[in-house]
Formats: C-alpha cells, sequence, structure tokens
C-alpha cells in the first residue's frame, strides 16, 4: 500500500490520512493485555482505549512498564491531545510530531474514536493510509 506522503497532504483532512488498520482495545483492558498488545508488533506505538466506541485516552509504550500487569490500563491513560476528522491533515501531521510515539488520536466531536494520525518512523508520510 502506497502512503500519503506529508509533503502531498495539502488540501487533505485528518479524515484522509486516519490509519485504515486502526485497532482500540477496551477500556476494561489490563495493563497486561496492553503490554501483550505492544508485545505483538514493534510498530504499534500507542494503544488507545475506547468505552463503547468513546474515546477514554491513550498509552505510549513505555507508560505500562514497571505497573502492575493486573491493574486495569484506563487508571493509568492519559487523555493526550486529540485531533477532528475535519481538522487539516497537517493539523494532525502537527500533533503526531509532538509525541514520542509519532501518533494522535482521532475524536469526533461527540466524543467518538475514529481511529488515529500515525507518522512513519522516518518522517517522510502517514501510516496505513493510500493515495486514492
Amino acid at each position: 500500500m502506497a502512503r500519503t506522503r506529508l509533503d502531498e497532504a495539502a488540501g487533505l483532512t485528518v479524515a484522509d490520512v486516519t490509519h485504515s488498520q486502526f485497532k482500540a482495545l477496551p477500556a476494561a483492558a489490563t495493563v497486561a493485555e496492553v503490554q501483550e498488545w505492544f508485545q505483538r508488533s514493534g510498530s504499534r506505538q500507542m494503544a488507545v482505549l475506547a468505552d463503547d466506541g468513546r474515546y477514554a485516552g491513550r498509552l505510549l509504550r513505555g507508560d505500562v512498564d514497571g505497573i502492575d500487569s493486573s491493574a486495569l490500563a484506563a487508571d493509568h491513560a492519559q487523555p493526550g491531545t486529540t485531533v477532528a476528522p475535519d481538522e487539516p491533515a497537517s493539523r494532525g501531521e502537527e500533533v503526531a510530531l509532538a509525541t514520542p510515539g509519532l501518533r494522535v488520536p482521532v475524536v469526533d466531536g461527540a466524543g467518538q474514536l475514529v481511529g488515529i494520525v500515525a507518522v512513519t518512523a522516518d518522517l517522510q508520510g502517514f501510516c496505513g493510509t493510500s493515495p486514492e
């Protein structure tokens, strides 16, 4: 899948560059479940928690280190900055680049989690996107 390059995103919205294979974890997940989720793929940099589709917070890889594995992940999650689907893609890029995980949750006006914007490790494109 070809990625949308950062320098080709003028005129696009956050919805246009939202990761196509995003998966949220339940807000009731334990720290052990989040740790296991991170371990299954080296590309996973941010776990996003949702409760019935509503954004409940985010955890970066290092946020769960040294925490009791039976604890609720949501108790350690941060709200973090989010972006809306109708904002310019450049806003998603700006916020993602400001986080250690190069990701930002996409949340609509009703608080529903839509996905994430993820910037590639080489800082050249958006992960999980393809131009139409």
